[in-house]
């Protein structure tokens, strides 16, 4: 049963560092692409992923770590009311971008802390 909360727990703080990445990658490029005519903005869109899962599941899809694996990031672009691409708000980018980083770094602490509780396990607590 340990083996199990153990796993998940690992592919849980893997699935969120890596979707903490993608996110960088997204944000990195929409502030590299802020004064090139023509460029809109992305958004990863975690809530139109999550939407995707949810009528897999209910279409009797099974959800497991090869199908989370094999998903792609949903991309959306930023569009105003009126659906005109907006131009690319440098400060609200990188108060993005800070926010992220401030959320992968607390996911590698808990990775961190969930491998250091599991390296006591295994030793059994002896140093």
């Amino acid at each position: 049963m340990l083996d199990g909360i153990e796993s998940i727990t690992t592919a849980a703080l893997g699935l969120a560092l890596d979707a903490a990445s993608q996110r960088q990658q997204v944000i990195a490029a929409n502030i590299a692409n802020a004064n090139t005519v023509g460029y809109v903005p992305q958004r990863l869109s975690f809530e139109d992923q999550l939407d995707d899962v949810r009528r897999g599941l209910q279409s009797g899809k099974k959800l497991d770590a090869y199908a989370l694996a094999a998903m792609q990031p949903h991309l959306t672009p930023v569009v105003d009311g009126s659906g005109q691409a907006e131009k690319v708000q440098l400060d609200q980018e990188v108060a993005a971008l800070s926010q992220n980083s401030v959320q992968y770094q607390a996911l590698i602490k808990g990775l961190n802390r969930h491998m250091s509780i599991l390296n006591i396990a295994v030793t059994d607590g002896k140093r």
